[in-house]
């Protein structure tokens, strides 16, 4: 009674016409598993669903000499068929680029929803109908679809700061030199701003603009107290008549003295 609980479903399927149940027992055995109870199907690329319940056999066995078979569908009733944590063996009979195919009946498994494919060794079996090149070997998650479980969130650790009370602090003020302790020289006013009239070697555009009176022919009195019979001088050239002595000067207000700002002789590019 003993041994019957403790045996294990493993289904055996092949696109193949005949399966023996020899190859079966000797291909499970040498990958480790023992007391089981084989189902074999044969001509299993043929079928869109196999005749079992879900969850219903401990391993999988697929053995097949072609290189389509066992298809993605297939992988996919594999991992439907299995229980969580079951073994899905996939053995193959096939000469020439066995790492092309090896990549990808990994790829199937792997998108079938099993876990860490791995290739496994089969030259070493000997069996009597024909003998196997190598064999993939995964596992189907422990849990099943639609559970859940919760997720630890990882403690936070605050970052700690040693203050260390024998560390030397600089003294900010040993920091300064000489020359950062003397106090700043305000320049000292000079040039045309301290005279009446502009300065021999005038630099600031006070020459300029005396100039431009001279040559406009104004007074001092009409620069220093500027009176507009038209009452349109003040406004600007757009409103002086052709006879007007402030002709060239920029708009001011009657009254005040005329004064010109230091661009007014530059050029404007």
């Amino acid at each position: 009674m003993d041994s019957m609980v403790n045996q294990k479903t493993v289904l055996a399927v092949t696109d193949d016409v005949v399966l023996p149940v020899s190859s079966v027992l000797t291909v499970m055995e040498q990958l480790g598993k023992e007391r089981f109870d084989p189902l074999i199907i044969t001509q299993a690329s043929t079928i869109n669903q196999f005749p079992l319940d879900s969850s219903s056999v401990d391993a999988v066995l697929a053995i097949s000499k072609t290189s389509d078979f066992p298809s993605d569908k297939i992988c996919g009733e594999f991992s439907r068929i299995l229980k969580p944590g079951g073994t899905v063996f996939v053995c193959k009979n096939l000469e020439g680029q066995l790492e092309d195919m090896q990549q990808t009946i990994q790829k199937r498994v792997t998108l079938a929803g099993f876990l860490e494919p791995q290739c496994v060794d089969l030259k070493s079996i000997k069996l009597s109908t024909f003998s196997l090149s190598f064999g993939i070997k995964a596992k189907k998650p422990s849990w099943k679809i639609g559970s859940s479980f919760a997720l630890k969130k990882p403690a936070k650790v605050l970052l700690k700061v040693n203050l260390d009370d024998d560390l030397d602090l600089i003294d900010e003020d040993s920091l300064l030199t000489e020359e950062d302790l003397k106090k700043p020289q305000l320049p000292v006013a000079s040039g045309c701003a301290t005279t009446k009239k502009a300065c021999k070697n005038c630099v600031c555009g006070r020459a300029e603009i005396e100039e431009k009176a001279v040559k406009l022919g104004l007074t001092d009195d009409q620069i220093e107290n500027p009176q507009s019979a038209c009452g349109s001088c003040g406004l600007g050239d757009a409103f002086r008549c052709g006879t007007c002595p402030y002709k060239g000067l920029p708009a001011f207000k009657l009254g005040e003295k005329v004064t010109l700002s230091r661009n007014f002789l530059e050029a404007d590019i």
